[in-house]
């Protein structure tokens, strides 16, 4: 499944990969990969198969949740079409709180003790995760998880979810994807060398390429 899933981003250019010259990230970071998971929506034989492998997923780890929560904005469709599947109920939960009307953090009706399980489209440092998992738990809510199609395998993530004390489950990989995109010619050994350094250390890769450029 993971790598059925990699191929799908790769084949959407959900992901995508570029060496030289590199994507630049919203914090202004230079990376050599670029996370557009939105493209899914807009695909729906794709985007059925990627909320079956969610619900497969949840099956598999054992989740039993009460309600399914969607970050915003881009958690909020996965988050949908799995909690209709589910026959669940559905929240999500914005970035910050709302400057107007009854400034909600929290979208849709949450009752307190419910078991909740948090959908994200990507994880990059899990800073966002937590925060929006956190503001859940001042709800009432308990977060049992969180599932989201992508990771970029950072450490930082992996740290982040340890400490907030949040499993994090995810459909597909960094690594899986960078496997996936050299059997299929999109890169070389050469490129995969690359990647593997911007993985270990992204602030650096970046501050490397930046001096150069």
């Amino acid at each position: 499944m993971n790598r059925e899933i990699a191929r799908i981003l790769l084949e959407l250019k959900a992901v995508s990969l570029r060496i030289d010259p590199p994507f630049t990230w919203t914090s202004g970071r230079l990376a050599p990969i670029y996370c557009d998971n939105r493209l899914i929506m807009s695909d729906p034989p794709r985007r059925k198969l990627v909320a079956a492998a969610f619900i497969s997923l949840i099956e598999e780890k054992g989740l039993v949740p009460d309600v399914i929560a969607g970050t915003a904005t881009a958690g909020i469709p996965h988050a949908a079409w799995i909690a209709d599947r589910m026959s669940l109920p559905m929240v999500y939960v914005r970035g910050e709180v709302k400057g107007h009307g009854k400034q909600n953090r929290i979208e849709g009706r949450l009752e307190a003790g419910k078991r909740i399980l948090l959908i994200e489209d990507l994880i990059s440092t899990g800073g966002s995760s937590v925060s929006a998992a956190q503001a859940l738990a001042d709800a009432g809510g308990g977060v049992i998880g969180v599932l989201a199609i992508f990771t970029y395998g950072l450490d930082a993530a992996q740290k982040a979810f340890h400490d907030a004390g949040i499993p994090c489950y995810t459909l597909t990989s960094f690594d899986v994807l960078a496997r996936e995109a050299a059997e299929s010619g999109r890169l070389d050994e050469s490129d995969l060398r690359i990647l593997a350094e911007w993985q270990k250390d992204p602030a650096l890769w970046s501050e490397k390429r930046k001096r150069k450029s």
